[in-house]
């Protein structure tokens, strides 16, 4: 069975019951232990900005079993699972269709009890992203998009629009920690008139800042899909593009050139890849 030709029946009969497995998994594992964590279920994975929690862990657990009881014959791909097995990112290139998870996207800014966190969920089968759910539950939104069918925040439809003529072109990139001395001087192209970036947050938050024109453009130096396949989406279907340095849009099953930036219009990210690729 071509799972492609019955996508959009699955997310018609099913859509409404992703959304309860994601409002599930945050009021049963996260936000009981929000501001309440034990120095036990905090760990480090590979620094002192990389942190997981009890709640990470548990989340996923919990979207795992749902997502795949939802659609049987289809796999997940978490960001704890991998960490705890690398080979389980190769499913992102399978035949099977994926449910691409970070349980707690802005662990970081969880543990500093800070609501700028959220669960990032991305239904793609070979390489093609299909729908994906962003969710902050502190900030109480929920942002969900499905291929060709639009980009909504808590049912209201996303278009991000062309920025503003005349002011700079506010632009989040990534935590030094997370890139290579070639990455640097890419980004430190940025650092010119007419561009003001900004260390970024929540990768998720920042996608459904772009979404809503309300951030200009990304410039991010990491792979991870778990990070972006839901970002990316919600990006493209409000209206936005994405490019890497190589021109390309981006892939979430791997080999990208880095940085890449994700806009909210063509011309947008157009600019910043020329700004990238100049300074790399």
């Amino acid at each position: 069975m071509d799972y492609m030709e019955t996508t959009d029946e699955f997310l018609a009969r099913h859509a409404s019951d992703v959304v309860e497995a994601v409002h599930k998994a945050a009021a049963t594992e996260i936000l009981p232990r929000f501001r309440r964590l034990a120095e036990d279920e905090v760990d480090q994975k590979s620094g002192p900005h990389d942190l997981v929690t009890d709640a990470d862990r548990l989340a996923e657990k919990f979207l795992t079993e749902a997502l795949v009881a939802l659609l049987p014959g289809s796999v997940v791909v978490g960001e704890e699972a991998v960490h705890a097995d690398p080979a389980t990112y190769e499913a992102i290139q399978g035949d099977a269709p994926v449910w691409i998870v970070d349980p707690v996207d802005g662990t970081r800014q969880f543990v500093h009890g800070d609501p700028g966190f959220c669960t990032l969920v991305a239904l793609a089968h070979r390489g093609v992203l299909l729908a994906s759910w962003t969710y902050a539950p502190v900030l109480d939104q929920l942002a969900t998009a499905v291929r060709g069918q639009g980009a909504f925040l808590n049912g209201e439809r996303l278009l991000a629009g062309p920025p503003a003529p005349g002011r700079d072109l506010v632009v989040a990139t990534s935590h030094p920690d997370y890139t290579t001395d070639e990455q640097k001087r890419a980004l430190l192209g940025l650092r010119t008139d007419g561009i003001a970036p900004r260390p970024c947050g929540s990768a998720g938050l920042e996608y459904l800042a772009v979404a809503r024109g309300a951030l200009d453009a990304t410039a991010f130096s990491w792979e991870a899909a778990w990070d972006h396949a839901a970002g990316l989406l919600l990006v493209e279907e409000a209206g936005g593009a994405h490019l890497t340095l190589t021109g390309e849009p981006f892939r979430i099953t791997g080999g990208n050139a880095l940085p890449f930036t994700a806009a909210r219009d063509a011309a947008t990210a157009r600019r910043v890849h020329e700004l990238l690729r100049a300074a790399g």
